[in-house]
């Protein structure tokens, strides 16, 4: 053999043991999980709800971060840059595979700059109005929207955000005229849309759930393919106004490119054990959510490049421009 070819398989020799090693030993310090979005909303509830159990699974430290901006493009940026050795992670969500559609140039790569490790749940996204607006059903939204062009305004976490994209495309169907105010995350459109500052809002299920239940808001459909279970009376945008119509919000978490296969599989066989525990279980259904993992890494690949190809039409039948 030789001698650059003896030289090129012991160079590879040595990084695969060094490789090893690294997820042997790993974890040995604190692990932070990046979330792209400000506290109080939907990421920011599920990614603190499996940081104590995936701590006391891995024995360090797991610690949440809110890195909000940039339709979650500062947070994802955040964990593509790190070092691919497991310990910065990135709760990464369906808004994730939205942003090639609504960006004309990319920093990194959606899919290739992160290894998926596994779906965490999934969810409707569910419309609600300040009970002023006098409105009752999505049926009487569309109709009090006809008679009132571009008077009303509807909040959403963040512009060409998967929420907002849900009701851009009810406008398109239903060919009414609503001003969108896009936010920096779920918490504050929440905060404004129950003060009645902005009247009508398409936002996340776990943290609206609280203001629907105590009167604040008024839920007028949900935008899954079946009604929530914490909210039977709600009908389904399908049910109550549009025949087919059907989006879902899903949150997972990813490692940067290049993590060691171990830590990944660790990593996502710690999260599938938790994601089944009852409590968790619970705590996911209380907010309007299932415990959907991945069966494996590779799955949730196929997921996400299954969603970076679906989103582009939508977008575009949206009318918005890449910027």
């Amino acid at each position: 053999m030789p001698r650059a070819l003896i030289r090129l398989a012991a160079a590879l020799m040595l990084v695969v043991a060094s490789t090893a090693a690294l997820a042997e030993a790993w974890p040995t310090r604190p692990i932070r999980v990046i979330v792209c979005y400000p506290p109080g909303g939907v990421t920011d509830v599920v990614a603190r709800l499996i940081a104590q159990p995936l701590s006391a699974a891995l024995g360090q430290s797991i610690v949440v971060e809110n890195k909000p901006g940039a339709n979650g493009m500062i947070g994802s940026q955040i964990v593509a840059d790190s070092a691919p050795d497991g310990y910065t992670l990135l709760m990464y969500v369906d808004g994730n595979t939205v942003l090639p559609s609504i960006m004309k140039k990319m920093p990194f790569e959606p899919l290739k700059a992160f290894a998926p490790i596994t779906v965490l749940g999934r969810g409707s996204h569910v419309i609600v109005v300040h009970p002023s607006l006098p409105v009752r059903s999505l049926g009487e939204l569309i109709a009090y929207a006809r008679k009132h062009p571009g008077e009303l305004s509807y909040a959403s976490p963040g512009l060409a955000s998967p929420q907002s994209l849900s009701l851009e495309a009810i406008k398109k169907a239903s060919g009414i005229d609503i001003v969108h105010i896009p936010y920096k995350g779920g918490g504050q459109a929440i905060a404004d849309v129950a003060g009645g500052q902005v009247k009508l809002g398409v936002l996340g299920m776990a943290p609206t759930l609280p203001h629907i239940q105590s009167g604040k808001l008024i839920a007028l459909a949900v935008t899954g393919g079946r009604r929530s279970e914490l909210l039977p009376n709600v009908p389904t945008v399908a049910e109550a106004a549009l025949p087919g119509f059907e989006t879902v919000q899903w949150q997972g978490i990813a490692a940067p490119a290049g993590t060691p296969t171990e830590i990944v599989g660790r990593i996502h066989d710690e999260l599938v054990r938790i994601m089944a525990t009852p409590p968790v279980v619970e705590r996911l259904k209380s907010i309007g959510m299932d415990n959907s993992t991945s069966a494996t890494p590779d799955d949730f690949r196929t997921l996400i490049d299954t969603d970076l190809h679906r989103w582009p039409a939508i977008v575009k039948a949206a009318g918005i421009e890449p910027e």
